[in-house]
């Protein structure tokens, strides 16, 4: 059964590049839609959710970066030209679910360590996208560098 539109979940660095590869290729094998994004996650978040200080300007200028990588990315993707890139701020695991039953995508790609250990336990995005994704998730293999 083919694929008709795909949502690449990116993280904005160049381990991202094998990910992105892959849903190119699905996408031109299954002539399909192409879309990605990144979610910025809130600061809040990383601290627990507790934090005694106003970090919205720091927070405006980490989305302000993921915008100008997302740039910087689509630029070094020409191919990417025609897909639909979004930026959003969010938990990783909703926004992408959100997103895919949203936009009606029935492939989502995300990249995958393939952690063990402590790791594996505390989970990673891939593992989060793939608990309850409203569609097909792939995950690309990532080699450590």
């Amino acid at each position: 059964m083919p694929y008709h539109h795909i949502l690449v979940a990116v993280d904005l660095t160049e381990e991202c590049d094998p990910v992105i590869h892959r849903a190119r290729e699905l996408s031109v094998s299954n002539a399909a839609k192409l879309s990605l994004v990144h979610i910025v996650e809130p600061m809040a978040m990383a601290f627990g959710g507790d934090v005694p200080m106003d970090l919205s300007q720091l927070q405006q200028q980490q989305f302000d970066q993921a915008k100008e990588r997302l740039e910087k990315l689509k630029s070094k993707y020409p191919e990417l030209e025609g897909a639909n890139c979004h930026l959003t701020y969010g938990q990783p695991r909703q926004e992408i679910h959100h997103f895919a039953k949203e936009q009606a995508c029935d492939l989502i790609v995300v990249g995958s360590h393939g952690r063990h250990g402590l790791a594996l336990l505390l989970g990673s995005t891939a593992n989060d996208v793939l608990h309850g994704a409203p569609c097909d998730v792939l995950a690309v293999h990532l080699v450590k560098r």
